[in-house]
């Protein structure tokens, strides 16, 4: 148990380091390109380098929500749920840590909403409470689906690392300008903790929303899709 919680420590660090990373010190520099679509890619490529590194020891979480919906289409123990939970979202913690210490050293540096996610005021693109709750909902839906699918006996073998890299990449795409996409608690849960801005108090919905959506995913593969669970 205890390489695979820090297998989880390991790869939800490296998601947020990098993800968050990528937008909290290089999207700001019109010069290196990344901007939305770079912080895209920077979220998939992590997800997927971790997926080959440590998955084959925890199953690649990374992600209480992901953790959640694997429980719920009985591909998970739910006894160790909440161990995984608590070395995500500390992985995740210490990644926005170090991270803050990296990016404190700039002298122009000013916190704001450090790569946080968040609907209203907080939005990218001002969006409503309820369209970010249902974007989140939907998409981390459909990532559940993109995983179980990916992993499933009848999917080509040693594939899902990739699936599931581009997978995060196209969700990051069509949700960064509406939450700064979370699909993942313990991402959003390191970033709010640094922002200096409203981020935490609007933390509840970027527990809620991807566990629902996770959960949905979960039952929308076993009842419909699934053919060798």
């Amino acid at each position: 148990m205890t390489r695979k919680l820090a297998a989880e420590f390991f790869g939800t660090f490296w998601l947020v380091f990098g993800g968050c990373g990528s937008a909290v010190l290089a999207a700001g520099f019109p010069q290196l390109g990344i901007a939305f679509a770079g912080v895209a890619l920077a979220f998939g490529l992590t997800v997927l380098t971790m997926a080959y590194a440590v998955g084959g020891i925890s199953g690649g979480h990374f992600n209480p929500a992901v953790s959640l919906g694997l429980a719920v289409a009985n591909r998970f123990d739910w006894r160790e749920l909440i161990p995984y939970w608590i070395a995500q979202v500390v992985g995740g913690v210490v990644a926005a840590a170090v991270l803050y210490a990296i990016a404190s050293g700039a002298p122009d540096f000013k916190v704001g909403g450090f790569a946080s996610n968040g609907y209203g005021d907080l939005s990218p693109g001002h969006y409503s409470l309820f369209a970010a709750f249902l974007i989140e909902v939907v998409l981390t839906a459909a990532f559940l689906i993109i995983i179980l699918g990916s992993t499933s006996k009848i999917a080509p073998a040693g594939f899902a690392p990739i699936a599931i890299g581009l997978g995060l990449t196209l969700i990051h795409l069509i949700s960064i300008p509406v939450t700064n996409t979370s699909v993942n608690p313990a991402r959003s849960t390191a970033a709010a903790l640094f922002a200096q801005t409203g981020a935490l108090s609007q933390l509840w919905l970027f527990w809620v929303a991807p566990l629902i959506g996770a959960a949905i995913g979960a039952v929308i593969w076993k009842v419909l899709l699934a053919s060798d669970e």
